[in-house]
Order: C-alpha cells, then sequence, then structure tokens
C-alpha cells in the first residue's frame, strides 16, 4: 500500500502519523530482503537463545563471566526484536505507516536497551579486568551478589534519562515532513523532521550520549589498557595467549557496536545522510547480535566444549 506524505500546516500542528520508508528505494529487492532479514532474525534468536541455554545448563559454565554472556545473548534478543519485526512486517505488507505513539515507543526500547548494551560491555570488561589483573582475588570481588547487582544496574540505570529524552523529542512539532528515511524509529531521521531550530535538541542528544556511550567506552578502554599490559608481563607465552583469548571475543563486539553507535550520535546533524546512517545502524542493530553468538562461541573453548556435550545428549 503506498503511504502518502503529509505536512502540517503550521507549527502549532503537527503530523499524527510517519512513514517509514526504510528500504523503499529499492523496490526490485523487496522479496530478497524480506527472506534475508527473516534468515537472520531467526539466526539471532536461535543463536543468542542457545548461548543462554548452554550457559545455564553447563556446569562448566557457572562461572561471572558466561553470567554475563548470558545476559548479553538476552539483551541482544530483545534489542533486535525492537527494530526487525517492524521491518518484516513493512516488506511484507508494504504498509509503511507507523503512529506517533508507536515509533515513540519503538525509539524509547531502542534506546533503552542500547544504554544497556553500553553498560553490558563495560562491566564485561570490568569482569575480565578483575579476571586478569587480580585473579586471586577474583571469587570474592566477582562474587554471585556482585554479578547480579552489576547486571540489574545495566539494564536499569539508562530508562530515566531515555524515557526523558524520548519524551523531549516526540515533544516537538513535526511540520516538515512525515516521512522517515530510515528502517526504524531513530533520533537523527526524526530530529530532521521537526520544525524550527532542534539546537537545543542536539546538544542533549550529544550529552546523552556522552553518558551512555563515550563513558562505558573510556571505562572499557581503561580496563583493556590494563589487561593488555598485564599480559604483557606474563612470563610464559601460553599464559599471554591464554590470557589474550578470554577477551579478544569481547572486544571485537566492542569496536563493532561502539564504533558505529559513536559515530551515528556524535557526528554533526549537517553529516547525517540518510545512506550513511542506515548502513551504520545495520551494524549495531542487526550486524552484532548475528555475530555475538559466533564470536564467542568459535573463539571459546569451553562454550565449544558446553556444545558439543549438549548435542552429544541430543
Amino acid at each position: 500500500m503506498k503511504q502518502e506524505e503529509i505536512y502540517a500546516k503550521d507549527n502549532d500542528s503537527t503530523v499524527k502519523q510517519f512513514v517509514l520508508l526504510g528500504f523503499s528505494d529499492l523496490p526490485n529487492l523487496q522479496e530478497l530482503l524480506s527472506v534475508v532479514f527473516t534468515i537472520i532474525y531467526l539466526t539471532i534468536l536461535s543463536g543468542n537463545s542457545l548461548m543462554i541455554v548452554i550457559t545455564m545448563l553447563d556446569p562448566a559454565l557457572q562461572k561471572p563471566m558466561y553470567f554475563f554472556l548470558a545476559n548479553f545473548s538476552s539483551l541482544e534478543i530483545c534489542y533486535v526484536s525492537v527494530t526487525l519485526p517492524r521491518v518484516l512486517f513493512n516488506l511484507w505488507t508494504q504498509d509503511r505507516g507507523i503512529s506517533l505513539l508507536d515509533c515513540a515507543t519503538q525509539m524509547c526500547f531502542f534506546l533503552l536497551l542500547g544504554a544497556t548494551e553500553c553498560f553490558l560491555l563495560a562491566v564485561m570488561s570490568y569482569d575480565r579486568y578483575v579476571a586478569i589483573c587480580n585473579p586471586l582475588h577474583y571469587p570474592l570481588v566477582m562474587n554471585h551478589k556482585m554479578c547480579v547487582q552489576l547486571a540489574v544496574g545495566s539494564w536499569v540505570s539508562g530508562i530515566p534519562v531515555q524515557i526523558g529524552q524520548t519524551w523531549q523529542i516526540f515533544s516537538l512539532h513535526f511540520c516538515n515532513s512525515n516521512l522517515i528515511n530510515h528502517f526504524f524509529c531513530d533520533i537523527p531521521p526524526i530530529l530532521k523532521l521537526a520544525c524550527g531550530d532542534t539546537s537545543v535538541h542536539e546538544v542533549s542528544v550529544y550529552a546523552v550520549a556522552m553518558l551512555f556511550v563515550a563513558v562505558p567506552f573510556m571505562l572499557i578502554l581503561a580496563s583493556y589498557s590494563k589487561i593488555i599490559f598485564t599480559i604483557l608481563s606474563l612470563p610464559t607465552a601460553t599464559g599471554r595467549a591464554k590470557a589474550f583469548s578470554t577477551c579478544s571475543s569481547h572486544l571485537l563486539v566492542v569496536v563493532l557496536f561502539f564504533g558505529s553507535a559513536t559515530i551515528t550520535y556524535l557526528r554533526p546533524k549537517s553529516n547525517h545522510s540518510a545512506g550513511t546512517d542506515k548502513l551504520l545502524s545495520l551494524f549495531y542493530t542487526i550486524v552484532t547480535p548475528l555475530l555475538n553468538p559466533m564470536i564467542y562461541s568459535l573463539r571459546n573453548k569451553d562454550v565449544i566444549a558446553a556444545l558439543r556435550k549438549l548435542l552429544l545428549k541430543k
């Protein structure tokens, strides 16, 4: 169904429905994209669910590192479920309309889960820092109570700020157009549709991004600088290789997620282009959740062993 572009008449009125253009600029690839995204979504669900199952069932994986990995896999399932089902619905039905409330709800959950991912990645780096730099104190510091507190803190700490930011953005009047040139309701394309000066809101976005993206990333860098220094000071090559192997998977996920998110939210509005935003968004909304199970399973001997045991039982 073809959606109609709507303009509000003046600054005192606002559009009531948006249209997610998504990948409508590729009309000949709609069926192929729907198949590809369906396969990707099912792969993300099954892969991350498998990670959760094996970390819960295998006694060898009852460690803080895998407790956080299970949380991360659960987060990835939630995170991708905020965006991909809507993309699939739009591709299947060609009905790209989304109400103001649905758009705000999608953005709110997307921002909440994005903040959770930033904090959880920082917590996982702290866990590796304690394990490698203070191994004798590791069982005492990363006890079950501390792990639960850090996980819960990661999940809930962004709630008030991100709800407030969503409310602030959707309190704007949208009179330029109702066409969102993106595949979900993200901040940059929504701000482009707002009437008048949005510089205050842009500053607010940068401030929140600094808090939820830059600060966790700096904590991760601090943790890994100490980890690398400790690894290099280990006396044997075997010890260095083993220590590095426990960190390399996490570091790869950090680079993929924070790299694309930083470029998206910390560059000026004038430098935003729809094509670039879509491409970058694909990395932190789809590629990272897709690669997460493969990265952690292929580079972790304990996870591979747990998978083998599970398959042998089946």
